[in-house]
């Protein structure tokens, strides 16, 4: 029997992409899959809630304890992405994203916590990215949410852990998803910056569309979800476990100069 028969996962944004794949793959293993989401899904439980409100979140967790009576795994997957120059950015926009990938996680967290913590233990799994070790030119901000994802899931690992509570990131590269599509482009270029912003973004969407498929993101967080002991974070590829090892060994005006001939 799959150990994680009839466990109770919650996986925010499992309508598409990244979190629908992997509520798949939970539910083929037996798991009770609810998608906390804006919009409702066919597939799986769904309790409607935007991430970003507070209350909100709060009444969905509290519907699922009601209903399930506990909570075993949360997956905090919902994102979005913007793209542009630092100085074209709207602050609403700026602010925003950090709403959806940083706060949003973090109401959820909240909320889910308690109930973990009653129930003797669980397991959080935070979609971050590799683009939270590596900033990426003209993706500023989204690199920005991620990072401070991580390092958040980093603090809260060992805060959370006399509670039987692990915590354990996920960092994806390049995934072929709608995220490619829906990604919000500034309509504000500053002329000095020429053709690279389009390169830029040309090259990411590339990169996107010729990418992993979720299915195999969506192994590597179900394997999370069975670790006893699961690590800090893990990579979503053996080609961006490659990127960060070197990320992290070679010289940072190195990593800089990379990037910024492949997105600069």
């Amino acid at each position: 029997m799959d150990k994680l028969k009839d466990k109770v996962v919650v996986i925010t944004g499992a309508t598409a992409g990244i979190g629908r794949a992997a509520a798949q793959l939970f539910k083929a293993k037996g798991a009770r899959v609810v998608c906390i989401a804006r919009r409702k899904s066919d597939e799986f439980y769904s309790v409607s809630a935007d991430v970003t409100d507070e209350a909100a979140v709060l009444a969905a967790v509290s519907e699922i304890k009601e209903k399930f009576g506990r909570i075993d795994v949360l997956v905090n997957n919902a994102g979005m992405g913007i793209s542009g120059a630092v100085e074209d950015t709207d602050l609403a926009d700026a602010k925003r994203i950090f709403d959806v990938n940083f706060f949003g996680a973090l109401n959820t967290i909240k909320a889910v916590v308690p109930v973990m913590r009653g129930c003797g233990g669980g397991t959080i799994i935070n979609l971050s990215s590799v683009a939270a070790e590596l900033a990426i030119p003209f993706q500023a901000f989204y690199s920005a949410t991620k990072a401070a994802l991580s390092s958040m899931s980093g603090s809260l690992r060992n805060e959370v852990a006399p509670f039987g509570i692990k915590v354990s990131c996920v960092l994806p590269g390049d995934v072929k998803t709608d995220f490619t599509s829906s990604r919000k482009k500034n309509v504000k270029n500053t002329p000095e910056y020429g053709e690279r912003i389009k390169r830029a973004v040309a090259a990411m969407e590339r990169d996107e569309e010729n990418g992993l498929p979720p299915s195999l993101i969506a192994k590597k967080i179900v394997k999370l979800a069975r670790a006893k002991n699961p690590p800090v974070a893990v990579s979503g590829g053996a080609k961006y476990a490659v990127f960060l090892f070197l990320n992290r060994i070679l010289p940072k005006r190195l990593v800089s100069f990379i990037l910024g001939k492949m997105y600069g």
